[in-house]
């Protein structure tokens, strides 16, 4: 019998997000207002809404269990456009873009290794522990770098074990192949399976 996929982690967090920077570096001329894969944010957005993400996660474990979201303003550049909080000034460049995302990942990976493990974060899809908020941030990372990369021409191609501790953690209903990369696409709702038809709806349970 295999063994039970490990859990999520802080180190996980900022591995992933060095991995999505490193992917993402070299495309500064590419066309960064291009829609991200299906969304209908550009890509600039589309990471900005990534750190935005890891902000948020890490801000809501430091509430220390407060009910509801933090009364944070967020709000769309434009119309459809993605409500973030983090903004990053477009006149530094991808390097300022991805400096944020840096930051903000390592300010997740901190909360979740100082967070105690009793404390639950509200979310839409269930009350988030720390390691819930860490598998959280990660899927919001892989996927997103997916539409990014994608949009952009540029490879993206992420740890297979990770994503199928992301998966059995957040995801663990979804049927299993042997790729997990190619499982966590689908249950994301991003590409038709062996198959089985594109999700329309999806989401995770913390």
């Amino acid at each position: 019998m295999a063994a039970a996929p490990g859990p999520v982690t802080a180190d996980d967090v900022t591995a992933v997000v060095a991995a999505a920077v490193a992917a993402l570096a070299p495309t500064a001329d590419g066309d960064w207002t291009a829609a991200a894969g299906d969304l209908t944010w550009d890509c600039w957005e589309t990471v900005e809404h990534v750190a935005d993400d890891l902000f948020y996660y890490a801000a809501q474990l430091g509430a220390g269990g407060r009910p509801g979201y933090l009364p944070m303003r967020a709000e769309a550049n434009h119309h459809g456009g993605a409500e973030n909080t983090v903004r990053v000034d477009p006149a530094d460049g991808l390097d300022g873009l991805l400096a944020v995302l840096t930051a903000m990942g390592a300010l997740l990976a901190s909360m979740v290794r100082t967070t105690p493990s009793t404390v639950r974060a509200h979310h839409t899809f269930g009350p988030a522990d720390p390691e819930a908020s860490a598998a959280m941030g990660v899927l919001e990372t892989l996927v997103h770098t997916y539409d990014v990369a994608g949009a952009l021409g540029t490879a993206w191609d992420p740890d297979p074990d990770l994503c199928a501790r992301v998966l059995a953690r957040l995801l663990p209903s979804v049927d299993r192949t042997t790729d997990a990369w190619a499982d966590l696409l689908w249950a994301t709702g991003r590409t038709e399976q062996d198959g089985r038809p594109r999700r329309e709806r999806w989401g995770w349970k913390n």
